[in-house]
């Protein structure tokens, strides 16, 4: 199912399970609502139903804990930074203060002057676990959406760690809707392509991840206790490029869904800065 978190007219984030027209379903389209959080206990169908295109959707996970990323998990994306692939997950963090989600405006912040996107799979962790076996990964997963791991390139040159590069307001798109009915197996062979304005930039599959999902989840739950609702970027494929205010970069991985976000300039008298903030 495709698990969705929305709201309607300016009300109160809700959850709900999206229908699509390409289901044949009895409800093209439409949002069925669920009560409370699906990641923190059982829910139940309200039996109240919304349009899509009546429901703002938002980004379908606020951590409560932690982000953990992956860098140079895709052997061309390396190269193509002159980079070779480290001899095991290079791991960092962003905060969830940088989560927006889909149609979000990403900010281009003051102090860089080179940000970039990077599309990537992201997997939700969906039960408290530590020490996971490789052959138990699957079990801790809740499911998958799309994310942007935007970067300010040149902070993160200049830094010698990712920390400020990563971790900007809006520096995490995640959307549109957390898909559960993928196995692990199916997770690891999707296209995934990144375009800015309709113009292809990243074109790839999963299945050219260097670490694999279940030795990612393996790895850092070695060292980090994961919780319900915990977000890991898989890493991102090479293609990655600059983006400019007035942009749009989408995020397409097959059969999860497209996630796309405006880019804006940061300015000191930014109006709309609810439509910043993570919701």
């Amino acid at each position: 199912m495709r698990i969705a978190r929305f709201a309607v007219a300016g009300g109160d984030p809700r959850f709900g399970i999206v229908e699509l027209e390409a289901d044949e379903g009895q409800f093209p389209d439409t949002i069925a609502v669920i009560d409370g959080d699906p990641l923190a206990g059982p829910v139940n169908y309200t039996g109240e139903r919304i349009a899509l295109d009546d429901a703002r959707l938002l980004a379908p996970v606020i951590p409560r804990s932690k982000i953990l990323a992956v860098g140079k998990n895709y052997a061309a994306h390396a190269a193509e930074f002159d980079g070779e692939v480290p001899p095991e997950p290079l791991i960092f963090m962003k905060p969830n203060t940088s989560v927006i989600g889909p149609d979000d405006v990403i900010v281009r912040p003051q102090l860089s002057h080179n940000v970039h996107f990077e599309g990537e799979l992201a997997v939700v962790i969906g039960r408290f676990c530590r020490k996971v076996p490789v052959e138990r990964a699957a079990e801790v997963i809740f499911g998958y959406t799309v994310a942007n791991d935007v970067t300010a390139r040149d902070l993160q040159r200049s830094d010698g760690q990712w920390t400020r590069a990563k971790g900007f307001d809006t520096f995490c798109p995640l959307g549109p809707w957390i898909v559960t009915h993928l196995g692990i197996d199916e997770a690891a062979d999707l296209s995934l392509v990144t375009s800015v304005d309709g113009e292809v930039k990243q074109d790839a599959n999963t299945n050219q991840m260097v670490y694999s999902i279940a030795e990612l989840i393996a790895y850092v739950s070695a060292f980090a206790t994961l919780l319900p609702g915990d977000v890991l970027l898989t890493g991102t494929p090479a293609g990655v490029g600059p983006l400019l205010a007035g942009q749009r970069v989408s995020v397409e991985i097959d059969g999860i869904g497209t996630l796309t976000n405006p880019v804006v300039d940061d300015t000191d008298d930014l109006e709309d800065a609810d439509s910043v903030a993570a919701k």
